[in-house]
Formats: structure tokens, C-alpha cells, sequence
């Protein structure tokens, strides 16, 4: 953890957004992280953060097992997100937690799973790609990153009314890319500024029916190459190249 999640039900008084500090006390996985991995010591100051809200500094006032009390002052916001929404195929349950971790440590905005032809309708039902499990790895990417401030996620599982019916209406005020590996090459420009919606497929890429409903809908499709990527490779590469 670069950064330790506050939660509202942590502080013992009312959260703060000044230099008064306000105390904090932290149980079980937090508190064996700051003990064991951070091996803070009492008087140590840590990064912290109120999900939702500001960042500071806690200070270690005593330490116990599996318990920390912090003196906790919050006067820096965040950093800013990606004016990203990125439009994810559902990707397969294993390394969903991992690509949805990605995506909010780099600054996703926005998070849209969507389904499509190659998308096994028995993804919907792992457990891995619940709520819950994808709530955690949002909160791991914004500990690792610094950030407190969680991306929103929503679920489509119809593509075509979908496509039809609300995503022209989303891009109204986005520019929209969709990453297909048949398309011609992205070209390189400036890292961009303005709001957009970025479109990525399951492996292989969208089938040509949906590419095509993409396309009508408003997206503009590009590659990035000839190599084509898995999509946990594919995310942050994009990203990078568009928006860093």
C-alpha cells in the first residue's frame, strides 16, 4: 500500500479537512500491514486517504496486535482522473480483478462491462467478478496509486441496445476509439485532454458484426500494430500511449 484507505467508520471523531488531526483507529488487514509490512513504529507518519475525500498524513500513536490508532490530518486532494470511460468487454473472471485493478491505478474515470459474442455467458456468474471481489480491486488500485476517489462501474449485458440506444448519447460529449487489431495503426499524438470513450474487445477483438455496430454508433477504430495482445497487456499500453 502506497496509500492507507480511510474508511468514515474508522474515525473516532468526525473526519477532518484541516490540520487538526482527528484519531483513527484500524483493525485486522490495514493494521497487520502497517505492523508488518510497513514495520511502522509509533510516532512514524504514514500516507493515508478518506475514501472519497482528501489525502494526508497519519501519525502512529500505539500499536497493538491487529489494531492501530493514527492521528489523522487530511488537506490534499487527490490526483485528478483520466476524463476516461473506458467500454471493457467482460473479460475472462480470472484476470478480471486484475485488469479492473489496473484501471483504476492508472485513473479511469468510468468502467463499463460489456458483453459481446466471445464473452461466455458463465463470466456473468463467477463469483470472481462480483461486486465485492471488484470493489477490492478498485480499492487495491487506489492504494497503489494514491488516489481516493473510485472509479463508478456498471454492467451491460446486452450489446446491441446497448450500442443502440445509449452509447451515441454517451458520446455526445466524448470522443469515442474503439481498439480493434484489424484496424489501422494508432497514430501518434499528443496525449489527450479531452473526454473519451475508449472501446476495448475481448481477446481477438470484436467480431466484425459488433465492430461494425461500434463504428455506426460513433467510435473511431485504430490498432497498435500487427501484434495482437491480450487485453491486461493491451489496457495499460493504450492508456499510456493516449493519455500519458
Amino acid at each position: 500500500m502506497n496509500l492507507i484507505l480511510l474508511q468514515e467508520n474508522d474515525f473516532q471523531d468526525q473526519p477532518r479537512s484541516n490540520n487538526d488531526p482527528a484519531k483513527v483507529i484500524l483493525l485486522g488487514q490495514r493494521a497487520q500491514h502497517i505492523q508488518q509490512v510497513l514495520k511502522a513504529e509509533v510516532g512514524q507518519q504514514l500516507k493515508v486517504g478518506l475514501l472519497g475525500g482528501q489525502r494526508g498524513m497519519g501519525t502512529v500513536r500505539s500499536i497493538k496486535p491487529m489494531q492501530c490508532e493514527l492521528d489523522v490530518s487530511l488537506n490534499s486532494p487527490p490526483p485528478p482522473k483520466l476524463p476516461l470511460t473506458l467500454l471493457l468487454t467482460l473479460p475472462r473472471p480470472k484476470v478480471a480483478r486484475r485488469i479492473i485493478h489496473a484501471a483504476t491505478e492508472l485513473g479511469v474515470s468510468e468502467i463499463i462491462l460489456l458483453n459481446s459474442y466471445r464473452v461466455e455467458k458463465s463470466y456473468w456468474q463467477s463469483p470472481l467478478v462480483d461486486d465485492a471481489h471488484l470493489h477490492n480491486a478498485m480499492l487495491e488500485g487506489l492504494s497503489q496509486s494514491g488516489d481516493t476517489m473510485l472509479p463508478t462501474l456498471q454492467r451491460q449485458r446486452l450489446f446491441k441496445p446497448f450500442v443502440e440506444d445509449q452509447l451515441p448519447e454517451l458520446l455526445q460529449q466524448r470522443r469515442g476509439l474503439v481498439a480493434h487489431p484489424y484496424a489501422s495503426p494508432l497514430v501518434a499524438s499528443t496525449p489527450l485532454t479531452t473526454p473519451t470513450l475508449l472501446a476495448i474487445g475481448p481477446e481477438g477483438g470484436f467480431i466484425p458484426y459488433e465492430f461494425e455496430k461500434l463504428l455506426e454508433a460513433g467510435l473511431q477504430g485504430f490498432s497498435l500494430g500487427e501484434r495482437i495482445l491480450k487485453v491486461e497487456t493491451a489496457l495499460p499500453t493504450l492508456i499510456a500511449k493516449l493519455f500519458y
